[in-house]
């Protein structure tokens, strides 16, 4: 099992586009053995101390394998959405681990 994070960071106002497009991918992640395991809005008021800024959401997710991850990643269904995450977000962290 292999787990990504992601940290996004949503340009502001375009939290309508960044939800169109999360509607439209996340539901793909189970064809490829995905699975949202959280999806956290965290506040403001929870960051400690931050030199990246303050995130819009975060993303826990696991996959089978890395295959698979690339799979969803570069699944045709799943890219025709891009154009909407790149109108809403401004940057991303991906962070990939495993569990010990």
């Amino acid at each position: 099992m292999i787990y990504y994070t992601q940290i996004l960071f949503v340009k502001p106002g375009r939290e309508d586009v960044f939800h169109s497009f999360e509607d439209q991918v996340l539901p793909l992640l189970q064809q490829h053995h995905g699975e949202l395991i959280y999806r956290v809005r965290p506040p403001k008021s929870s960051v400690v101390a931050t030199t990246f800024g303050n995130p819009y959401e975060i993303h826990l997710v696991s996959f089978r394998s890395r295959e698979d991850f690339e799979a969803y990643r570069d699944d045709p269904q799943r890219l025709q959405y891009v154009p909407l995450k790149d109108q809403s977000i401004e940057r991303v962290m991906l962070i990939e681990g495993k569990l010990l």
